[in-house]
C-alpha cells in the first residue's frame, strides 16, 4: 500500500496545477477510469467526479435513492516557490525548444516534498486509494471529487453544487493533523469563513490651503474604521472550544495630492466569521457618504450530524497509535461551499498547521497512510 500511494502522490504533485490544473485533472480521471469500475465525470470547469455502488449501479448526477458519502479534495495548487520548480520539456518531440515548468518533488526523512504535497495532492491520492479499495454498503453510493479554483474562492465546489452535486455526507480531506496535539489527525468539525469587504468614504474636493471649503474624505474613513475597531467579534461554542471571529481592516488609499483636500479614501476590512453569525457592519451606515461592498464571502462550516463526526471519529481512532479530538479550524475551505448547500461535512487530512503554501511544503508519508486507512474504514462501514 505504501509504495502505491508514494508513487500515485508523487505524480500528482509533479504536474503544474497553480496556472491551470488541467493536466493534473487528466491524471486524475485517467486514473479512475484505468483502476475503478465508477462512473467518471469531468465537469465544464475541470472537476473530477466519480461515483459508485454496490454492484457498480453507479448514477452520474447524484440523483436516486442512495444515501452519499463523498470523499472531497482539490488539485490547484497556489504558485510555486522558485525551488519548487524545474524547467522541463514541454513535450516529447525531440526538436520541441520550449520548455515548460515542473516541479520539483522529493523524498527524504519519511516525507514527500514539492509544491501541492500537503495542500492538497497528497490527500486525493490517499481518497483516490480508499475510493478504489472500497465497495459501499448497502444502499450508500461513495463519491470521489476533486475540484479546481479551491484557492481562488471556491470556483469548482461552486460550480459543482450549481450542477447538482449533492452528498448527504463529506469528508473534505484538508490538514487537520497535529491540531489538538502532536502526532494526531483529528476530526474538524467547524471551521471560520472570511467575509472580504471594501469600504469607500467620499468627500468634496477642495485646496488644502482652505480645508474648510472641502469635505476631507479621509477624515470620514478614520471615522467608519473607528466603527470598525468597536465592533464586537462574534464567538460561537464548538467540539468544547469557542470559536471567535475577527474584523480587521487591512488596507487604506486615499488622497490625490500632498495639496488637495481629498474627495475620496477607500480601506478594506478582513472579517474572519463563524457558523451563524456576522460582524454588524450597519454601524458603518451612520457615517455621511460611507458605502461598502463586499468583495468575498468565504462561508464558514459546523457538522451538525453527531452520528456522522462520531463515525469519522471513530475510523480516525481505529488508523492511527494516538487519540485523535473533534477540533476547529481558523481558515475557510470547501466544507463551507458543501456545508452551506446542506452536505453535512467534516474535515480530516494530512497537511499540519503552517504547513501548506510554504517553500519547503511537504507532508508525512505514514500521515497520508493513516488517512487513505480512515478514508477506507469510513466508506466501508458508513452509515451504519
Amino acid at each position: 500500500m505504501t509504495s502505491t500511494l508514494i508513487e500515485l502522490t508523487r505524480e500528482l504533485v509533479a504536474v503544474p496545477s497553480h496556472e491551470d490544473p488541467t493536466a493534473a485533472g487528466d491524471r486524475i480521471e485517467a486514473w479512475l477510469r484505468e483502476e475503478t469500475a465508477a462512473r467518471v465525470r469531468r465537469d465544464a470547469v475541470g472537476n473530477v467526479i466519480a461515483r459508485k455502488r454496490r454492484g457498480g449501479d453507479a448514477v452520474a448526477d447524484g440523483t436516486g435513492d442512495s444515501r452519499s458519502l463523498a470523499l472531497v479534495g482539490h488539485h490547484d495548487v497556489v504558485p510555486p516557490d522558485e525551488s519548487q520548480v524545474r524547467d522541463g520539456l514541454a513535450n516529447t518531440d525531440p526538436d520541441a525548444s520550449e520548455s515548460t515548468p515542473e516541479y520539483v518533488v522529493e523524498e527524504r526523512n519519511g516525507r514527500i516534498y514539492g509544491r501541492g504535497a500537503a495542500d492538497m495532492k497528497g490527500a486525493v491520492a490517499a481518497a483516490m486509494l480508499a475510493f478504489r479499495e472500497v465497495t459501499p454498503p448497502e444502499g450508500c453510493e461513495l463519491v470521489f471529487a476533486s475540484f479546481v479554483g479551491e484557492e481562488v474562492g471556491g470556483v469548482g465546489a461552486r460550480h459543482a453544487i450549481e450542477e447538482g452535486f449533492a452528498p448527504d455526507h463529506a469528508v473534505v480531506c484538508e490538514g487537520s493533523t497535529n491540531y489538538s496535539k502532536p502526532g494526531v489527525t483529528d476530526v474538524v468539525v467547524a471551521h471560520r469563513g472570511r467575509r472580504g469587504i471594501t469600504v469607500t468614504a467620499h468627500g468634496v474636493a477642495s485646496h488644502a490651503s482652505e480645508p474648510a471649503a472641502g469635505e476631507n474624505a479621509i477624515y470620514r474613513a478614520t471615522d467608519a474604521i473607528d466603527r470598525v475597531r468597536d465592533l464586537e467579534f462574534p464567538a460561537v461554542d464548538v467540539a468544547g472550544e469557542t470559536l471567535s471571529g475577527s474584523v480587521v481592516v487591512t488596507e487604506i488609499d486615499g488622497g490625490s495630492a500632498i495639496n488637495v483636500v481629498p474627495e475620496q479614501c477607500s480601506f478594506t476590512v478582513d472579517e474572519r466569521t463563524v457558523p451563524g453569525e456576522r460582524a454588524d457592519l450597519e454601524a458603518l451606515a451612520e457615517i455621511p457618504d460611507v458605502e461598502w461592498t463586499i468583495d468575498q464571502d468565504l462561508p464558514p462550516m459546523e457538522c451538525e450530524d453527531e452520528a456522522f463526526a462520531d463515525a469519522v471519529l471513530s475510523a480516525a481512532r481505529e488508523s492511527q497509535p494516538n487519540d485523535p479530538e473533534f477540533v476547529t479550524k481558523p481558515h475557510a475551505t470547501d466544507a463551507g461551499w458543501l456545508s452551506e448547500a446542506g452536505t453535512e461535512c467534516v474535515i480530516c487530512g494530512p497537511s499540519e498547521p503552517g504547513e501548506a503554501h510554504t517553500k519547503d511544503e511537504s507532508v508525512s508519508i505514514a500521515v497520508l497512510e493513516r488517512c487513505q486507512e480512515t478514508y477506507r474504514r469510513l466508506a466501508g462501514s458508513w452509515p451504519r
